[in-house]
């Protein structure tokens, strides 16, 4: 399929997908005219790429765990190196929301300050 199907079944822009493959997430070969074309497993892939997104990924981690089996379809757990990098982004949002909820609770001190001598 042509990277405008590929962009319509799956809802990423042209530009996306072509970044995807720049990146080596995503393989298309070449028609005669030089189009890209992909396998109907590109739009299984696009979106494993865009629900890793979506998780605060970045696409040097997807590369890492694109190949990974994606849970129970394939029989099996999703690899290690997949469980490994979930916990670690897991911790470093972690830090973030504590020190969001630290930002937070200083400002609200400070309007709290700023409102009492009005």
């Amino acid at each position: 399929m042509l990277i405008r199907a590929l962009s319509d079944k799956t809802g990423a822009s042209i530009r996306s997908i072509r970044h995807y493959e720049a990146k080596g997430l995503l393989v298309s070969r070449r028609l005669e005219n030089g189009y890209r074309d992909y396998d109907e497993k590109a739009i299984v892939k696009v979106k494993t790429i865009q629900l890793y997104l979506g998780l605060g990924l970045t696409t040097e981690n997807i590369a890492q765990i694109i190949d990974c089996p994606a849970g129970a379809q394939y029989d099996r757990p999703v690899c290690k190196e997949a469980y490994k990098l979930y916990k670690d982004k897991l911790e470093v949002i972690t830090k973030q929301i504590e020190t969001l909820y630290s930002v937070q609770q200083q400002l609200q001190k400070r309007i709290k300050e700023f409102e009492q001598h009005l």
